[in-house]
């Protein structure tokens, strides 16, 4: 597989979420507009729409005696997706501080060993990786520093690094949830009065403003090309 030189200005976009009304789902839509406006090709990647299996398998399990082991045509399908971008954005919902079930099973079944790594010249070198993640805690609480830390280390530099990815950042978007939600210092949980109307309308303005500002300054880090 090779990947071609259009690539750099191609984005994969993938979004990892049950249901087409979520915010999730309206935060990948507007992150595909976005970069289709910065002069990106987006290819959209609806993981659940698509039927993707997260399970793995015995054709798409490692052999370690051979790392051109012919996985499965799906997965196969899924690496000339990544090989054909230069930016990959996964936007998902932060479950337990780390990424669903959904977007975990697709990294273990196609950002497999020979591919994603195991070469000493890595396939995906040179590409750029935006970790947009949309968590419930309140943007005042505490815990998002922790867990931002946390996802920065897992995804950042156990995941995308290791792959030989040139740039990884994680974007965390808290107040994803329509009902504010914390736990105070003795560990419960206190969750608020959903808003209503103008409020909330202005609540979820403000959530896209944050979005789009966070794919702003993860574009604005990409080298000139010269």
């Amino acid at each position: 597989m090779s990947h071609p030189a259009s690539a750099a200005r191609t984005a994969l976009v993938v979004m990892a979420h049950h249901r087409a009304d979520s915010l999730t789902a309206h935060t990948a839509r507007r992150t595909v507009a976005q970069l289709r406006d910065a002069g990106y090709e987006v290819d959209l990647l609806d993981l659940h729409a698509e039927g993707f299996d997260p399970r793995m398998n015995p054709a798409d399990q490692p052999d370690w005696g051979d790392r051109d082991k012919p996985y499965s045509d799906e997965v196969r399908a899924h690496m000339r997706r990544i090989l054909d971008a230069g930016l990959v954005v996964a936007v998902f919902p932060v479950y337990w501080q780390s990424v669903p079930a959904l977007l975990k099973g697709w990294i273990d079944r196609v950002w497999n060993y020979g591919f994603a790594y195991g070469r000493s010249k890595p396939r995906l070198a040179g590409k750029r990786m935006l970790w947009l993640g949309l968590a419930g805690a309140t943007s005042d609480d505490p815990v998002t520093d922790g867990m931002r830390a946390v996802l920065e280390a897992n995804l950042s530099e156990g995941i995308a690094y290791y792959c030989g990815f040139s740039h990884s950042s994680v974007a965390l978007l808290p107040d994803a949830e329509e009902r504010p939600q914390r736990l105070d210092t003795e560990g419960n949980l206190l969750v608020g009065d959903a808003v209503a109307g103008a409020e909330r309308e202005a609540q979820y303005a403000e959530f896209d403003r944050r979005a789009r500002k966070a794919v702003e300054g993860f574009l604005a880090t990409e080298p000139e090309a010269g």
